[in-house]
C-alpha cells in the first residue's frame, strides 16, 4: 500500500512538472483590480452667467479671450509658453543637438506639413488667425480659450478659416457655459487629425466618447474617465508626448502612474514589465470601431473626370479622391512592435534622403538601453513628393485658392512644390518624384479588459506577434541547438533523478525491513 502511494506521488509530480514546462497558458492571471479609480466630476468654482464681462455683445472671439483674461490674469502667459500654442518645443535630437521641433517644422506622411498650409492646418490650433508667417504668438488675444473650455457643446472651429469659429455662433452663451476640459474638447482636434475620424492615430476616435469597456477600459460609459485624469495639467502644460513631434523622454505619461510597476499577482508577469510595456499585452488590437488610415499614396492624386474632382471607394477600406490619391484603411488591427527607450529623432526638410524607404520619425530601438521596452505601434506607410535632384522631401502647398499653386485647387505638383518650398525658404530643383515613407505612432489607447490581454503563446511561439522583432533570444520562438539540447537533457535528468531517487529509497526501505 505504501509503495503504491509513493509511486502515485511520483506520477503526480511528473504530471505537474510537465504541465508547468509545456503550458505557460496557466500562469497566474493579472490581479483583479481591487481599487477602482473614482472620477470626481469637477465643477467650476464660479457661475460664469453672473459675470458682467461675459454678458456683453461679442463681435469677435478675441473679445471673449480678453474678457476671460480680465479675471484669469497670467493664464495667457502660461498658454504662450507651451507646445499646444507654439507647435514647437525645445528638444535634443541625437545628431542635431538642441533645437526647436514640433508640428511647425516636422514633416509627416499625412498632409506633409504646415508651412504654407496654415489656413487649413490651424483649424486644430488653439488660436485665432494663424494663416501666414505674420501671426503674432505674443498677443494673448489670439488665444482660443473656448476650444478647450466650452461646456455648452456648441463651440467649434470653421474648416479652412485659420482657427476662427463660424460667425453665427452664440458667443455669449458659450462664454457663460465654460468649465474644465472634457473628452469632447480634447477630441475636437485629437480624434480628427489627418483629415477625418480616427484617420491618424488609430486608437483615438469619437467612439471613445460613448463606448463599452471592451473598447477601452478607461474611456467608457462605466468608468467614464477624462483625458485629463492621465494627461494631468500644471499651469496649462498638458502632460504627454507624441513621438511624431516630440523627441525626449520628458513630460511623459506612463501606466505605472496609477497601476505601479507590479500590478499582477504573478512574479513572472511583473518581471516582464522590465522589458515589455503594459500596452504591448493590454492592447491586442486597435481601430476597434472606425477604420484608420494605414497607407496613403500621393503619387496617384490628380486624376479628374471631365476635368473635375471626383472620389470613389471600392469598399470601406479602399478609397480614392483626386486631391489625396489612393488610401488604404484598416480595422481591428494587430499592432506592429518595436523596441523603444523614450527618445526619438526626425527627418527634417533640410535632411538628405539616403534610403529607398524613408523613416520620418525614428524611435530609438536600442534594446540594450536601460529604459528600452517593447511597445505596440501603428506604422503609417505612404508615398510622398520629394526633390529627385537634391534628395530632400518637398513640403508642397496644398491649401489655397485657385491660381495660387495650391495642389487641391490647381492639381499641379510642380507649381505646388515650387510654392511650398519657396514659402519655407528652401530650394526646389524642378525635378520631383515620390518616395516610400513610414511613420511610427505608439498605441496607448483602446486598452482591453484584463481577460482579453495577450496570452503567453501569442509572443512565445513561432510566427507569433514578435516574429520580426529580432536581436534577442525569446523562449519558444527562437531555437539554439546547444541551449535546447542542454535544456532537454536537464529536464530528462531531473525526471530520472526523481525516479532513481524514489527507487533507491524503496530498495533501501526493503533492505532495512528485511
Amino acid at each position: 500500500m505504501k509503495n503504491r502511494l509513493l509511486f502515485g506521488a511520483i506520477l503526480i509530480f511528473m504530471i505537474a512538472f510537465f504541465g508547468l514546462v509545456l503550458s505557460f497558458e496557466n500562469l497566474e492571471k493579472p490581479a483583479k483590480t481591487t481599487q477602482q479609480i473614482q472620477i470626481s466630476k469637477k465643477k467650476m468654482p464660479a457661475d460664469h452667467h453672473k459675470f458682467e464681462s461675459l454678458k456683453q455683445h461679442f463681435t469677435s472671439p478675441q473679445q471673449v479671450t480678453e474678457a476671460c483674461l480680465t479675471c484669469h490674469n497670467g493664464r495667457g502667459n502660461e498658454i504662450m509658453e507651451n507646445a499646444h500654442w507654439n507647435w514647437l518645443q525645445t528638444d535634443t535630437l541625437p545628431e542635431k543637438g538642441i533645437m526647436q521641433v514640433g508640428k511647425k517644422n516636422v514633416l509627416n506622411n499625412f498632409c506633409d506639413g504646415t508651412g504654407s498650409n496654415e489656413g487649413l492646418c490651424m483649424t486644430c490650433h488653439i488660436g485665432y488667425g494663424w494663416n501666414n508667417k505674420d501671426f503674432d504668438f505674443k498677443d494673448p488675444k489670439n488665444i482660443d480659450c473656448l476650444i478647450c473650455h466650452d461646456n455648452s457643446g456648441d463651440y467649434k472651429k470653421e474648416k479652412g478659416k485659420a482657427g476662427y469659429p463660424p460667425q453665427n455662433l452664440d458667443l455669449i452663451k458659450i462664454a457663460q457655459n465654460i468649465g474644465y476640459p472634457g473628452n469632447k474638447n480634447c477630441g475636437i482636434c485629437h480624434f480628427y487629425g489627418g483629415g477625418g475620424n480616427n484617420v491618424k492615430h488609430g486608437d483615438l476616435e469619437k467612439a471613445l466618447l460613448n463606448c463599452k469597456r471592451e473598447v477601452d477600459v478607461h474611456m467608457n460609459n462605466e468608468t467614464n474617465m477624462l483625458c485629463t485624469d492621465c494627461h494631468t495639467t500644471d499651469n496649462h502644460n498638458i502632460k504627454g508626448n507624441l513621438y511624431t513631434v516630440a523627441a525626449n523622454d520628458n513630460n511623459r505619461i506612463t501606466c505605472d502612474q496609477c497601476h505601479s510597476g507590479k500590478p499582477h499577482t504573478s512574479t513572472l508577469l511583473n518581471n516582464h514589465f522590465n522589458k515589455v510595456a503594459c500596452q504591448t499585452c493590454h492592447i491586442p488590437e486597435y481601430a476597434k470601431i472606425s477604420p484608420t488610415k494605414i497607407f496613403w499614396d500621393w503619387s496617384t492624386a490628380g486624376k479628374l473626370k471631365d476635368g473635375k474632382y471626383f472620389e470613389e471607394a471600392t469598399d470601406e477600406l479602399h478609397k480614392y479622391d483626386s486631391g489625396h490619391g489612393s488610401s488604404v484603411y484598416g480595422k481591428n488591427l494587430k499592432p506592429e512592435y518595436t523596441w523603444f527607450n523614450g527618445e526619438a529623432d526626425f527627418f527634417l526638410i533640410e535632411d538628405t534622403i539616403k534610403t529607398d524607404t524613408l523613416d520620418l520619425n525614428i524611435l530609438n530601438n536600442n534594446l540594450y538601453h536601460r529604459k528600452s521596452k517593447i511597445y505596440p505601434v501603428k506604422v503609417m506607410r505612404g508615398k510622398q513628393i520629394y526633390d529627385k535632384k537634391y534628395k530632400q522631401l518637398i513640403l508642397p502647398k496644398l491649401f489655397g485658392p485657385k491660381g495660387s499653386g495650391a495642389y487641391w485647387s490647381d492639381y499641379d505638383w510642380h507649381a505646388s512644390a515650387q510654392k511650398g518650398m519657396e514659402y519655407n525658404g528652401k530650394t526646389y530643383s524642378g525635378e520631383y518624384g515620390f518616395i516610400d515613407t513610414r511613420s511610427y505612432w505608439l498605441i496607448n489607447h483602446m486598452v482591453a479588459p484584463a481577460k482579453e490581454a495577450l496570452s503567453c503563446t501569442e509572443c512565445h511561439s513561432k510566427n507569433g506577434r514578435l516574429e520580426t522583432l529580432t536581436g534577442f533570444y525569446l523562449p519558444a520562438r527562437d531555437g539554439s541547438r546547444i541551449l535546447d539540447t542542454i535544456g532537454i537533457f536537464a529536464i530528462i535528468g531531473a525526471i530520472l533523478g526523481v525516479i532513481i531517487h524514489a527507487i533507491l529509497r524503496l530498495k533501501s526501505k526493503k533492505t532495512i525491513e528485511q
